[in-house]
């Protein structure tokens, strides 16, 4: 990879990073908005990161969230596989027990952003 190669790819990066933290911050507001509580944001460990903590009544939501410009490469929810549903799963745990929260129900839910189009799928996985 050349430098111009390599200057392009930090900024796509860059870019890619920002998209991600607006998409962050409109799916929180969205959770606020709908009544809920913020318990966490971009909560990581070892195995990885949890992009939204979120208490709705007394359930604790695990909330992923996938931003794109465009659904130009597949939809923004695609982006949520198999693989990531268990890592994600593996992160709740820890999450949960790095806060000494046990006997609530859980959720997971992706928000996924499209341009400015914003879609909750509660319960996704």
């Amino acid at each position: 990879m050349n430098r111009a190669e390599k200057d392009q790819a930090a900024e796509t990066d860059q870019r890619n990073r920002a998209r991600g933290r607006w998409g962050e911050d409109l799916a929180a507001a969205h959770y606020v908005r709908n009544g809920c509580r913020i318990l966490d944001r971009n909560w990581r460990s070892r195995t990885g990161e949890l992009d939204l903590v979120v208490a709705d009544g007394d359930v604790v939501v695990f909330s992923e969230v996938k931003a794109r410009r465009s659904d130009r490469y597949g939809p923004a929810a695609a982006a949520v596989g198999v693989a990531k549903q268990h890592r994600i799963r593996r992160l709740a745990v820890e999450w949960l027990r790095a806060h000494d929260v046990h006997g609530v129900d859980l959720r997971f839910d992706v928000v996924a952003i499209t341009g400015t189009r914003i879609s909750v799928i509660e319960s996704a996985f």
